[in-house]
């Protein structure tokens, strides 16, 4: 039962990614989607904590925690690139995708080879998921609260988490190819 609710915590994310994205879409709704993204946020450290708690991980809910992480930044950064009309956001988003796309592809590729441990999630790559959430956190605070002077510290910020998205994914690469 618990793992049940683990995973519904976890695919709640990925709703709540839709909603915001239609409320960033709709203009004057800032605050909800402030609010629902830090509900988002609560949900990712709940479901982490019960598994942990409970010892009740699962193979689904490891898959699934990730993928639901990577689609609400995902759905947030196309959301705020089309919202706020900036191709920065727009461009950092599709190289974040591409990184985690190949950064997927090489987990695929090294359990196919026995060799797992070289794209083992490393303590960096957690800083870059928490520097992409911050970032997220400043646009939306910018809009909901209408403070836009707040607006290019967010855009200091996603150059940061693009060039640390970047370098993870050439360590996972260095990892994978250097045997």
């Amino acid at each position: 039962m618990i793992k049940v609710l683990i995973n519904l915590l976890t695919l709640s994310r990925i709703f709540i990614a839709i909603i915001i994205f239609g409320l960033l879409m709709l203009n004057n709704y800032y605050v909800l989607a402030f609010v629902l993204f830090f509900v988002a946020g609560l949900t990712d450290y709940l479901d982490g904590f019960l598994a942990r708690k409970y010892n009740s991980s699962s193979q689904m809910g490891e898959i699934l925690d990730p993928i639901a992480d990577k689609i609400l930044i995902i759905f947030l950064f196309f959301g705020l690139a089309l919202n706020l009309s900036s191709y920065l956001i727009g461009f950092a988003g599709a190289l974040i995708i591409t990184r985690e796309i190949w950064v997927s592809a090489l987990r695929d590729y090294n359990s196919r080879n026995n060799n797992s441990n070289a794209t083992k999630v490393i303590y960096i790559a957690k800083i870059k998921t928490t520097i992409q959430i911050f970032t997220i956190s400043i646009y939306l605070f910018a809009l909901a609260f209408n403070f836009m002077l707040l607006i290019p510290i967010a855009d200091i910020l996603m150059i940061i988490a693009v060039l640390i998205t970047i370098y993870t994914g050439y360590l996972y690469t260095i990892n994978t190819f250097k045997n």
